[in-house]
């Protein structure tokens, strides 16, 4: 089974609002999903994300893939969690 970490939408039309998810590749975008990770609203200024970073690693090493936005939020989740500590 090939599984993704991927946005799925939420909120109403025009407000945009995404949870990030671990999906099974073939589910469609507002299916079922395996386990959430965390949240990402686009609309919000400064830092509009939440995800929890063990968790997505995790699921990395397994093999998971992550698509284009979800792995610049795990990039700028990485670069703040490195200069907060």
């Amino acid at each position: 089974m090939a599984v993704s970490i991927r946005l799925r939408r939420e909120g109403a039309k025009d407000r945009p609002y995404y949870r990030i998810v671990v999906a099974d590749s073939r589910a469609r975008k507002e299916g079922p999903y395996i386990e959430l990770l965390g949240t990402y609203n686009p609309l919000e200024k400064g830092e509009n994300y939440k995800i929890d970073l063990e968790k997505a690693e995790s699921w990395i090493g397994k093999g998971a893939q992550p698509s284009e936005t979800v792995n610049s939020i795990i990039k700028k989740a990485r670069r703040s969690a490195k200069a907060a500590s």
